[in-house]
C-alpha cells in the first residue's frame, strides 16, 4: 500500500450547506487550484464526465436558489382575514 494513503488529504462528499465547503470552492477559485486545500472532494460517476467543477458549480446554484425562493409562507398573509366558523 502507498504512503500517500495515510498521508493524503481526506476524501469528502461536496455538501453546499457546509460553509468550510463553500470557502474551500472560493480559494480554489482565487487560486485556481486545490493545493490550500485541506480535503478531496468525490466526484460521483453519475456526474456526467466526471466533472467536480461542475458538479460542485450546478450544487451551489441549487443551494443559493434554494435559500433565496424557497421562502416559508407566512401564516396570515396581510390583506387577508382569518374567520372562524362556527359549529
Amino acid at each position: 500500500m502507498s504512503k500517500l494513503a495515510f498521508i493524503g488529504r481526506p476524501w469528502v462528499a461536496f455538501d453546499p450547506s457546509n460553509k468550510e465547503h463553500r470557502q474551500w470552492y472560493y480559494e480554489f477559485t482565487q487560486h485556481n487550484g486545490w493545493g490550500h486545500c485541506p480535503v478531496r472532494f468525490i466526484c460521483p460517476e453519475s456526474v456526467g464526465g466526471g466533472d467536480l467543477i461542475m458538479m460542485i458549480r450546478n450544487d451551489l446554484v441549487k443551494y443559493y436558489a434554494t435559500r433565496e425562493f424557497q421562502k416559508p409562507m407566512p401564516k396570515n398573509p396581510p390583506g387577508r382575514k382569518v374567520t372562524k366558523q362556527k359549529g
